[in-house]
């Protein structure tokens, strides 16, 4: 009886059309970048005053020119690295502000050329801090600033800090805090300011946000002065308390620096600002 064998597997040639898809695909593999991540958050540090303006409160134009009463200034951080002073300084711009500090982990490496450079040509300057209410306390991080170029000296070339409170570039708008919860933060920050310098700190805010993230809270208006922000051609709306700003951040698109302002005031006005 005859002994069956099975019949050996022939190997199959691949298609011509397999190959030329697998090699195709490998190629396309290696040469196509990983998707972007999806978390555009900006790194720690780099905030930066009004950064939340256009995104939140849009741009609705720009005012007509300075009133004789008005007067020009501008706001600086790392974002702008060597400032052309003198050309700002011969555009009509008298006061700065700049950046100083951020939360208690950052301190904007440009701030003794900008600060001194602000001076240098005439201008009456001050500084400012980026708050980041999540990170640690009002208190704390008024000490930051202060220790960090926030301080103030009556020598009538200083303004006061500015607390710069708005909207979250990292995370929720209102950094996880309760209207309630909010208020307490910012007076901590202003009270250890003042405890720390004699002067009460300017804040600076958009309306939209002060509405959102303090309950549109109206007890900071009888000592702390209003650096408003809104993009239009008019100041518009003002947070509960402030019958009027005292400055008015009213671009990010303004020549030479970006952030322009107006000081609701004449220059002996700034002045008496800086005096105290």
């Amino acid at each position: 009886m005859p002994v069956h064998r099975p019949e050996l597997l022939r190997p199959q040639r691949p298609h011509l059309a397999g190959l030329l898809l697998a090699a195709a695909l490998s190629l396309l593999l290696t040469v196509q970048p990983s998707p972007a991540s999806a978390d555009d958050t900006p790194p720690r540090g780099s905030a930066h005053m009004g950064m939340g303006v256009e995104a939140h409160d849009g741009v609705h134009g720009v005012p007509e020119n300075t009133l004789a009463t008005q007067t020009e200034g501008v706001d600086v951080s790392s974002h702008q690295g060597d400032v052309a002073w003198s050309t700002l300084w011969d555009s009509g711009v008298k006061w700065a502000y700049t950046k100083a500090s951020e939360g208690t982990y950052y301190t904007n490496p440009y701030f003794a050329d900008q600060y001194g450079g602000s001076y240098d040509v005439g201008m009456i300057r001050g500084a400012y801090h980026f708050a980041t209410p999540d990170t640690t306390n009002g208190a704390t991080q008024a000490n930051y600033f202060v220790d960090h170029g926030g301080d103030w000296s009556r020598d009538g070339k200083t303004l006061p800090g500015v607390l710069d409170i708005e909207w979250n570039p990292y995370g929720d708008a209102c950094y996880g805090k309760t209207a309630s919860g909010m208020v307490t933060w910012i007076r901590d920050f202003l009270n250890q300011y003042k405890a720390r310098t004699g002067r009460d700190a300017v804040i600076y805010t958009a309306t939209s946000w002060w509405k959102q993230c303090t309950g549109n809270h109206s007890g900071f208006a009888s000592a702390n002065p209003l650096w408003i922000a809104r993009y239009a051609t008019a100041v518009g709306e003002l947070p509960a308390g402030w019958s009027y700003y005292t400055m008015w951040q009213y671009t990010s698109s303004g020549p030479t620096v970006g952030d322009h302002n107006r000081f609701n005031g004449t220059l002996d006005r700034v002045r008496a600002l800086a005096d105290g």
